[in-house]
């Protein structure tokens, strides 16, 4: 398999979930304001909408949207345990999987992440934030993690909640959040997969820099 990522984008958590699973695969890094994959070609060719992740498969068939491209790593790699195997479990991994994506992911820091975002538009995501991370706060009161184990939405969870460290939004405010953040970056499929982008972001960053 081979994931094509930008690094501390959401792609991130597929770098986790397949870490967590042991998975042998390679990791292609993409600009996504240049649209470029790291040899220079047309990232649009890869995936039409020039977005991370897309997951290539041994069969050369690609796979893009995180909820996707997760759920399709835990059934690849069911020993792993990343996913519930059916049953209602299964619906309340999805239910997280689309409340990250949705409620957070686009809703929240879209918005507050673009630099090209008007005020209002920001203004928005922050009046919509404290609502959602009030629901998530106190779901994770008690818990270690979303479901009853570490599965792939943890792992989009934990790569989402990241991103507040760029938008200036103190996880302080929510305990439950705040903690669950810090013992996740402890596990080590985490710790390495946030390790090794946080270099990616810094060099890329440093490169646009000197342009």
């Amino acid at each position: 398999m081979e994931l094509f990522f930008a690094p501390l984008a959401c792609s991130l958590a597929t770098r986790i979930a397949l870490y967590e699973a042991g998975a042998q695969a390679t990791f292609t890094q993409v600009d996504t304001r240049a649209k470029r994959v790291a040899d220079g070609s047309d990232f649009f060719a890869v995936n039409a909408m020039g977005q991370v992740p897309v997951l290539r498969g041994d069969d050369g068939a690609t796979l893009t949207e995180n909820p996707a491209v997760l759920q399709y790593v835990a059934d690849r790699f069911p020993a792993a345990r990343l996913a519930p195997a059916g049953g209602i479990e299964r619906y309340r991994l999805q239910q997280w999987l689309n409340f990250v994506t949705s409620e957070l992911h686009k809703v929240i820091f879209i918005p507050l992440l673009d630099p090209q975002a008007p005020e209002g538009a920001k203004d928005y995501a922050r009046a919509k934030l404290r609502a959602r991370f009030a629901y998530l706060d106190h779901h994770l009161t008690g818990r270690d993690y979303l479901l009853d184990g570490f599965s792939v939405a943890d792992a989009y969870l934990v790569t989402v909640l990241n991103w507040t460290r760029s938008t200036a939004v103190d996880l302080k405010q929510w305990p439950a959040i705040d903690a669950y953040f810090t013992r996740l970056h402890q596990r080590p499929s985490v710790a390495k997969a946030f390790t090794e982008e946080l270099d990616l972001y810094k060099e890329e960053q440093a490169r646009r820099s000197a342009a």
